[in-house]
């Protein structure tokens, strides 16, 4: 079954914000979160460490982080496992890599995760542009030169649906946003709202790199509706990338 389609220093974080759901970060959720991070974690690396894995057109993001410094990765949530682990993976290639996560309680152990990555964390969603996120976003990108990646349905939906975080963090920065996705096979595909895709131990992974989008400085209400109705089929084309390649390997 192919997957379907629509060491910098430590994280530096603030206390999250209350959730929607007013959900409290309590010892016994901090226990249970410890417990989920330490199993997510080990799985990870067991898919990647015996995944037959290929990427496509990882030069264009070679060659994109040589020339800007950074850039602003984007996935769909439901294939953050592979491609959050892809942009740990590539520091020999120049990219210091980072993740926007909720600044709500549901984003502590995701950034725990990435933390124990050694991956650089600003506190945001694909929605969240307020001043908190206006800062983590420019010291990352632009002075720290740190690439974090965005799932711009995340964090809770709907699915494949392009929230404007990204555009607007390209737009303060400069930086072009490069999508990624992935196709596998086998996979498992979980029945959350974003059906989050499961790569099995030993799978065959192909990973896509997309075509860069690069968004303007001055930008008015109608160019940044157009971007991201946009940004979903430039994502999907990464996606057929990855299954095209997938496909021709069979």
């Amino acid at each position: 079954m192919d997957s379907p389609q629509p060491q910098p220093s430590r994280a530096k974080t603030r206390k999250p914000a209350r959730s929607k759901s007013r959900r409290e970060l309590t010892p016994g959720r901090v226990l249970l979160y410890r417990l989920a991070v330490w199993i997510g974690y080990l799985y990870v690396e067991l898919v990647w460490r015996t995944a037959r894995l290929r990427v496509v057109n990882e030069d264009s993001l070679r060659a994109l982080v040589a020339q800007h410094g950074a850039v602003i990765p984007v996935c769909w949530h439901q294939h953050l496992l592979l491609c959050g682990r892809y942009t740990v993976t590539r520091r020999r290639h120049g990219i210091k890599p980072g993740f926007m996560i909720s600044p709500s309680v549901d984003g502590e152990a995701p950034t725990w995760l990435a933390q124990r990555y050694g991956a650089h964390v600003v506190r945001g969603s694909g929605s969240y542009t307020g001043v908190r996120a206006v800062r983590g976003v420019y010291q990352a990108l632009v002075k720290d030169k740190i690439s974090a990646l965005i799932t711009p349905d995340g964090p809770r939906g709907p699915r494949f649906e392009f929230k404007p975080g990204a555009v607007f963090s390209a737009q303060i920065s400069g930086v072009p946003i490069v999508p990624l996705a992935f196709a596998a096979k086998p996979v498992r595909v979980l029945k959350t709202w974003d059906k989050f895709v499961l790569p099995l131990p030993f799978s065959r992974v192909v990973i896509g790199i997309g075509e860069a989008v690069y968004v303007p400085r001055e930008l008015d209400d109608a160019q940044r509706d157009e971007l991201t109705t946009r940004m979903p089929r430039v994502m999907h084309e990464a996606y057929k990338l990855a299954a095209a390649a997938l496909r021709g390997e069979d």
